[in-house]
């Protein structure tokens, strides 16, 4: 079968940034705008354009330096929204107005108290309007991962008959399990008329920690586009994490599915989002965390030794990262001794092999890790 591309849409620079103590200045958007171009992802959302006119001008200023990537502004289903959106977008090369509204009966009752009827008709006339000023208009039903099928099959029909030439179906809220978010986009694959013309995006929050698995389930069904993050940063428990998501389809060729993201600039990526945003990727992140490669097992170190797949299902140098990390503690074994005092100009027999690693553990066991430069000294505590 041949592969289908899932088009990745990057939200670092507007969801991303609406973690607390994360807000970037100008400058820093600019350079990571640039870098998600480099990087290969589809579409950058590059703000809230009527939020403030700080990220008015991000957009705009980003619309004029991205070359490949459509560039999106996010809106209300409020004309001044779109129209404001529209003008930071004036420059872009491929421009992108993400327009929505909230459609379960908790928005609709709470949020808006008004009735599902209206909720159409102000999609619509969102739509229409974004229409008038660029042909690709994305089309968000907030909250649609507690919004009724039924009526959400209805909304995105009406949305495509406006000109919609994407849905985003999101988890707002985090809360549907992969089975059920997977069974949604297969309902309205299913059953809205008029799906063909519609790309179908997945927008899924991590609150249960089911981000990136709602994501891959939403694909497998038949949605063509995830909304994701570097890092998977973003409101409160964050979103899908874009690593993660781009390497599950790498990894699994069987889903014929795969992106156009270059793997090797990842971890380089995650380094810039972390390090402009202040935020640290904790150790054991899937893929970019500074534990994702490394091993301190005995027994995983002496496998990866003799063969990196034994232990890892991806090699370091697809996603930027140079090496395996062979890290010695007290639960470390000979061979992993033996590999580091190697690589730092010691070629220990088996019998001072022996005798250098009752040392070392000695020495381990009062330390977290044993570092290169330990090394001669402990060698050297033997009379070796």
């Amino acid at each position: 079968m041949n592969t289908e591309k899932v088009q990745i849409f990057d939200t670092t620079l507007r969801d991303g940034e609406q973690v607390p103590g994360c807000k970037l200045n100008a400058n820093q958007k600019l350079v990571i705008a640039q870098r998600l171009d480099d990087l290969g992802v589809d579409i950058i959302e590059a703000g809230f354009p009527i939020s403030s006119p700080g990220d008015f001008k991000s957009v705009e200023e980003i619309s004029k330096i991205v070359k490949n990537a459509v560039v999106c502004g996010l809106t209300r289903s409020v004309q001044k929204d779109i129209d404001v959106a529209a003008e930071a977008l004036k420059n872009a090369v491929r421009p992108r107005i993400h327009t929505g509204i909230g459609t379960s009966d908790s928005h609709i009752i709470h949020k808006f108290n008004t009735t599902r009827e209206k909720i159409i008709e102000r999609g619509v006339a969102a739509v229409k309007h974004a229409k008038s000023y660029v042909e690709d208009v994305e089309f968000y039903a907030e909250d649609a991962g507690r919004t009724d099928n039924e009526y959400l099959a209805q909304v995105c029909e009406a949305m495509i008959k406006a000109g919609a030439t994407v849905l985003n179906i999101p988890d707002t809220t985090g809360y549907c399990l992969p089975e059920e978010y997977g069974a949604k986009i297969k309902y309205l694959k299913e059953n809205v008329t008029g799906i063909h013309k519609a790309v179908i995006s997945c927008h899924c929050h991590n609150d249960l920690g089911l981000a990136t698995a709602n994501s891959i389930a939403g694909v497998i069904n038949g949605a063509r586009q995830i909304e994701c993050t570097i890092n998977g940063i973003g409101e409160r428990a964050g979103n899908t994490s874009l690593e993660e998501v781009v390497m599950i389809m790498r990894q699994h060729p069987n889903l014929n599915l795969d992106t156009g993201i270059n793997s090797k600039l990842l971890y380089s990526t995650s380094q810039m989002v972390s390090d402009s945003m202040g935020m640290p990727v904790q150790p054991n992140k899937a893929i970019v965390g500074a534990n994702a490669f490394a091993h301190s097992s005995g027994i995983h170190q002496d496998g990866v030794i003799k063969n990196r797949e034994t232990y890892e299902i991806i090699d370091p140098y697809e996603v930027g990262v140079t090496e395996s990390a062979i890290v010695l503690t007290a639960r470390s074994g000979r061979a992993a001794l033996a590999y580091r005092a190697k690589n730092i100009g010691f070629e220990l027999t088996k019998d001072q092999l022996d005798v250098v690693y009752q040392e070392f553990l000695r020495y381990a066991d009062v330390r977290k890790e044993v570092l290169d430069e330990d090394i001669p000294k402990i060698i050297e505590a033997c009379n070796i």
